[in-house]
């Protein structure tokens, strides 16, 4: 399948997505300073981590993806408190690229109501400061043991457990009344309370059901408790599902290519179980593809980029068909620059 359709992005120096529409830019330099472009890639710029327990494990990845023909670089991140450490989960980010800005919440130097301002600093392709906002109370009297339940890399429509002591100190008659989340993948199990003088301690299992979906798993439970002042209590849950289908590499660089060049490369697919290439999805036709035959759990498919006398910016998306249950597919990112 084919179609001339072959910007998928937009161009800070000419054009800009609003309203459905493309508008052109006169200036390129006045657009970056009226608007932050910056700011448009994030898919959020606030997150509350609401009541955590000391020493938890409490982490936000702030998504962003690269729309824009661009390279961007993001230069540095700062924070206005040190309840909260941020780091770049990746620096450059070519077309269709995501990366994060993941905020640690520090709860084990930290104690009470806590927020902070975390300043994202990109130098490419135009200065610009994005401002993320976190916040959150961190709890003495309540721990987990571990500090956050990480399932680790576990295989696709399997389930997997995790124990978790939760221990409360200074109350007796502390009470754990419910336990709530709002992802229908986990359930969570609860034995009945130990107490001792001054200590109350939950055995908790959390159990991850086989339909939770492919990719990273960012979620949390709720505690909910007889405490009056501070009813809930926030636990992360972190693993990631492996993909039942993958492409290698996900993102392809063809580099800079002159008219009547031609770049080869070659894509990695590979499956959980045995599986036959249907189709090859690619909106380009300065594309081509040599797909194999036959049905295994590794493919390797041969891209061709043939440049024509376009003088173009290539940002295309490849997808991989197959005949997996309900066709799965999977995609890559091809990048690349053609000039005269």
């Amino acid at each position: 399948m084919h179609s001339h359709s072959r910007r998928e992005f937009f161009r800070l120096s000419s054009s800009l997505a609003l309203a459905g529409g493309l508008i052109t830019t006169v200036d390129q330099q006045a657009y970056a300073q009226q608007k932050n472009w910056a700011a448009e890639m994030f898919e959020t710029l606030e997150h509350d981590f609401r009541t955590v327990g000391r020493g938890t494990k409490s982490e936000f990845h702030f998504a962003l993806k690269n729309k824009f023909e661009e390279d961007v670089h993001i230069a540095s991140v700062r924070t206005s408190c040190g309840c909260t450490t941020p780091t770049i989960a990746k620096q450059v980010l070519k077309t269709h690229e995501t990366g994060a800005i993941i905020a640690k919440f520090n709860t084990d130097t930290f104690v009470g109501k806590k927020a902070a301002t975390v300043t994202v600093v990109f130098d490419r392709p135009y200065y610009a400061e994005v401002q993320l906002k976190v916040a959150g109370f961190i709890r003495t009297d309540i721990t987990f043991d571990p500090p956050e339940v990480n399932f680790g890399e576990v295989s696709p429509g399997g389930d997997s457990e995790k124990d978790v002591v939760i221990t409360h100190n200074g109350n007796s008659n502390w009470q754990i009344t419910d336990v709530r989340s709002f992802c229908n993948h986990l359930q969570v199990s609860l034995k009945p309370a130990e107490r001792s003088p001054g200590i109350v301690r939950y055995r908790m299992k959390v159990k991850l059901l086989g339909s939770m979906p492919e990719g990273d798993i960012r979620e949390r439970i709720t505690i909910i408790s007889n405490d009056r002042a501070f009813p809930t209590t926030e636990m992360s849950i972190a693993g990631r599902v492996r993909p039942t289908l993958s492409i290698s590499p996900p993102t392809v660089s063809v580099g800079t290519t002159r008219p009547g060049q031609s770049v080869d490369k070659r894509l990695l697919i590979r499956g959980e179980t045995p599986f036959a290439i249907k189709e090859v999805v690619c909106g380009d036709d300065r594309f081509s593809f040599d797909v194999p035959d036959g049905k295994k759990k590794l493919h390797f498919v041969k891209m061709k980029f043939n440049a024509d006398a376009t003088d173009d910016r290539v940002g295309q998306e490849i997808r991989i068909v197959t005949d997996l249950p309900k066709n799965k597919s999977a995609t890559c990112i091809v990048t690349g620059t053609v000039v005269r």
